[in-house]
C-alpha cells in the first residue's frame, strides 16, 4: 500500500504540477453525483501517481466555527449534509481502486485545540455523539470505506482515562 493525505484544499500533499483541488466545504451541499465526480478525478490522478490509499474525507461535522483545524475541509456544520457527499466520496474512490479513509473517529469538528499540539476533550452524552459526530461515520460504514482514522481526543464522559485512540470503550462499544 503507497498512501497519502491529499483531501483538497489546505491538506493535499501533491501540488503543482498536479491539481490543486477545493477544500470539501465546497462540496457540501451540493449533488452528490458532483462529489462522485469530484472523487472519481481525484482517484485516477492519485492512481496515476501511484496511490492507492487516500486519508480521505473527512467525516467531522465542523460544528465549532472556532476549531482550529477542521473548517473547511468538513462537508458541513451539519451532520445530516455529511454524510451523503462523504458516502459518494468513498463509494466513487473505491471503485477505482483508491481505498478511502474516513476520519477523525469519534469526531474532532467540535474540539477547540489542535490534536497535534494537545488533547482537545470533547464532553459530549453519548446521545449528542450519537446524533451529530457518530452519524456520519455511520453512513462511511454503511458506503463500505475500507478505514477509519480515529481521533486522538478525550470524551470524559465515555472513558475519562484514555484518549478514543487507545480506548477499548470508544473503539469497541
Amino acid at each position: 500500500t503507497v498512501a497519502l493525505d491529499q483531501e483538497g484544499g489546505r491538506v493535499q500533499r501533491l501540488r503543482d504540477p498536479w491539481t490543486e483541488w477545493p477544500p470539501m466545504r465546497t462540496l457540501g451541499g451540493r449533488p452528490v453525483e458532483d462529489t462522485a465526480r469530484f472523487a472519481k478525478a481525484l482517484a485516477l490522478e492519485l492512481l496515476d501517481a501511484g496511490f492507492d490509499l487516500d486519508f480521505a474525507p473527512v467525516v467531522d461535522v465542523d460544528s465549532n466555527p472556532q476549531n482550529p483545524v477542521i473548517g473547511d475541509r468538513s462537508f458541513a456544520r451539519e451532520p445530516g449534509v455529511v454524510g451523503a457527499p462523504a458516502a459518494a466520496q468513498i463509494e466513487a474512490m473505491q471503485a477505482l481502486g483508491i481505498a478511502a479513509c474516513a476520519k477523525h473517529f469519534p469526531g474532532h469538528g467540535d474540539t477547540a485545540s489542535d490534536s497535534h499540539l494537545d488533547l482537545p476533550v470533547l464532553s459530549h452524552s453519548r446521545e449528542r455523539l450519537e446524533q451529530v459526530e457518530f452519524a456520519p461515520f455511520r453512513e462511511a460504514i454503511a458506503a463500505g470505506v475500507d478505514s477509519v482514522m480515529t481521533a486522538h481526543l478525550l470524551l470524559p464522559l465515555l472513558d475519562p482515562e484514555q484518549p478514543a485512540t487507545l480506548s477499548s470503550i470508544v473503539l469497541t462499544d
